[in-house]
This record gives C-alpha cells, sequence and structure tokens, in this order.
C-alpha cells in the first residue's frame, strides 16, 4: 500500500492518520515549516488539510510530486473569487457578489445590494475571520487595502446554515452524507446535528448541487458544501476542498467517518456508501480547558485535539450519537453543567433540534 503525505499537521491531519490505521495505510502528516523534508517515494500519494499554504521548502517537495490529489483544484477553491466564477459557471445558486475593484464605490455597493453588505477576503479567511460588513446605516467605507483582495456580497436573511458532505474516487463513484444543520457563532461553527428528518426533502437538491462541483474538477476525496436554506431552497455558501468540522459527527455517528472516506478515495480503496446511526449531535470545544468529567458523562464520545488553549481557538469536540432513549438528551444536559456559560445556549439550540427531529 503506497504511502499517504498530508500537507499539514493540525487535528485534521491527526484525524486521516488515525482514520487509517484499521485500513493499514500509512498516513503521514507534514509540519510544513519543518527542517527535515518528506523522502517521498514515487509510488506515494499526497493530500492536504488545508486549501492555502505558503511557499517553504517542505511544500514546494509535496507540491512537485505528480500524485499530488487534487493540486489545481486547491487553489482555484482557496481563492473566493474563482470559487464563486465557478459555483455561476455550474448556474449553481450563490448570493450576488463581485470583485471590490478598484473603481467600485460604496454607493454602488448599497445600490446594488441594499443597505447591509459583506465584504469577504479572497484567500485566508475562515471562522469568521478576513469578513468586514458595509452597513448604509453606520457609513461603513471600503478599506483601500481591501480593493481587488476581497468581494462583497449581498446579505442573505436565510432560515438556517446547513452543509453536505460528500466523497468521490477515483472511477467518478459518489456519495453524500446526510445534510448536517450547523449553528455558526460569530462566524465559527459551534454546533451540529445529523441527520434530520425535516432536512431529507432538501437532500437531492444538495447533492446535485456538490455532485456537479465533484465531476466538473474531477475531485478525488472529501469535500464540504456550506449553504443557506431560504425555504425549500438551497444558496452555497462556500466550499472546502477537504475533510470539514460539520463532519466531525461521522466519527461516531457513520459505518464510515468522512476521515476514513477521505483516506480510501486517495488511497484507491473501495468506497461504501456508509450506514449512519440515527440521530448524531457535535459541540465544538473552543477556547475551553479540558475537563476530565466530559468522559464520564454516559454516551459523549469527547475528542481532545492536545493543542494550546486559546480564546477561540478549536481545541476538541464531543460527540452524542442517539441510541433509542433519553441518552443524548440527557448527556447534553450534563454536559451544558460542565461548560463555560456561553455554552448554554448552543446546547439549548442542539437539544431542541433533537427533541423537533
Amino acid at each position: 500500500m503506497s504511502k499517504v503525505w498530508v500537507l499539514g499537521h493540525g487535528q485534521l491531519g491527526a484525524m486521516l492518520q488515525h482514520a487509517a490505521m484499521p485500513l493499514n495505510v500509512d498516513v503521514e502528516p507534514v509540519d510544513i515549516d519543518a527542517q527535515q523534508l518528506p523522502e517521498l517515494q514515487p509510488e506515494d500519494v499526497v493530500t492536504a488539510e488545508r486549501e492555502q499554504w505558503p511557499v517553504t521548502p517542505v511544500t514546494e517537495r509535496l507540491a512537485t510530486h505528480p500524485n499530488f490529489i487534487n493540486l489545481e483544484v486547491f487553489s482555484r477553491l482557496a481563492d473566493r473569487l474563482t470559487q464563486k466564477q465557478l459555483i455561476d459557471d455550474l448556474e449553481l445558486k450563490t448570493s450576488p457578489w463581485q470583485l471590490v475593484s478598484e473603481d467600485l464605490s460604496v454607493a454602488d455597493v448599497y445600490s446594488t445590494y441594499g443597505d447591509r453588505a459583506l465584504m469577504k477576503r479572497r484567500t485566508g479567511g475562515y471562522d469568521g475571520k478576513g469578513q468586514y460588513w458595509l452597513k448604509q446605516a453606520d457609513n461603513t467605507q471600503i478599506p483601500d487595502d481591501w480593493r481587488n483582495e476581497s468581494i462583497v456580497e449581498q446579505a442573505i436573511n436565510f432560515d438556517e446554515e446547513v452543509a453536505l458532505v460528500g466523497a468521490r474516487d477515483r472511477d467518478g463513484n459518489k456519495f453524500f452524507y446526510p445534510l448536517t444543520l450547523t449553528l455558526q457563532v460569530d462566524g465559527v461553527l459551534t454546533a451540529s446535528v445529523a441527520p434530520l428528518d425535516r432536512l431529507k426533502q432538501l437532500q437531492p437538491q444538495a447533492e446535485m448541487m456538490l455532485g456537479k462541483l465533484l465531476d466538473t474538477l474531477d475531485y478525488v476525496g472529501v469535500m464540504a458544501m456550506e449553504c443557506f436554506r431560504l425555504g425549500d431552497e438551497l444558496m452555497i455558501n462556500e466550499l472546502a476542498p477537504r475533510v470539514h468540522n460539520t463532519a466531525h459527527w461521522t466519527q461516531a455517528g457513520a459505518s464510515m467517518s468522512q476521515f476514513e472516506a477521505h483516506v480510501r478515495a486517495v488511497a484507491g480503496i473501495p468506497l461504501a456508501q456508509p450506514q449512519v446511526k440515527v440521530l448524531n449531535v457535535m459541540i465544538n470545544l473552543l477556547g475551553t480547558e479540558l475537563d476530565p468529567r466530559w468522559w464520564a458523562i454516559p454516551g459523549a464520545e469527547p475528542y481532545w485535539y492536545g493543542k494550546e488553549v486559546r480564546p477561540g481557538r478549536k481545541v476538541g469536540h464531543i460527540t452524542f450519537t442517539h441510541s433509542g432513549d433519553e441518552t443524548l438528551i440527557e448527556g447534553l444536559i450534563s454536559l451544558r453543567a460542565q461548560l463555560p456559560t456561553q455554552y448554554e445556549q448552543i446546547i439549548d439550540w442542539a437539544i431542541k433540534n433533537c427533541e423537533m427531529h
């Protein structure tokens, strides 16, 4: 079996490595700033846990390997300008947008998109970073250093946010996980619930959209598509060509996690439609100190990333899988008492959506 190198050594790389063990696949996450260059063999495969990376000796070594899967896709989707252009070219629905050019006036923005519009940096922004609201009521202006480096989008009054994660192999075979309901706070994913019966009617629409993208890009591996739900229609917000936080619940709640699916696809191991274990809830741990009591909560499956705790930083997640009784709700109530007060509303949101399942 060939070795799979992962450009990047954050928690996603670690989870890919963990998922590869039962497959007997050697996955090696690589620090992009490492002093020692990786010794790649001709039959090895390279993937990435991030869309964008700086030029370093390590990234140059990995990016010049002929078996870097999806190499051209990363730069295309990492730039919001070319990502939006692709979505438009495929006639998929997304929020109206344009490049923030040198001659674009803020009056033009308000005339075109209304009294609120969101600017996003073309590259580098994530978890709510790299965003800037233009608000006519506040007489907000376009910063000079955002021109040609950002796009501007119409503000969307959506009903809720959902995400679809799918996988495609080298032969073009695809499968999709159920649509996942997500809760974003200040642009950061804080919780997810899947699958929900009320979202099933939107599944074919979502699969058509993501499937079209996967096939057009001849993509191999896992991709995430974050969407706004407006009634019975979905609108693409952003794409991520990698394993994604919105499907972390699949580690506990599916017969094959998104991480195993990605390894299978890039390593050439056959895919199979995963079986989903009823209802799943994931709570992200953001800037929260490790608490050993989490492991004593019935039904809780904590995953700690081993990272330095800093305000707002993703340091772990906890998944609950419904087992046909009240354990999931009881577990969430117990967890609520063991987390900082800002989690009360997050867990109440999860409980409400579980009860509506």
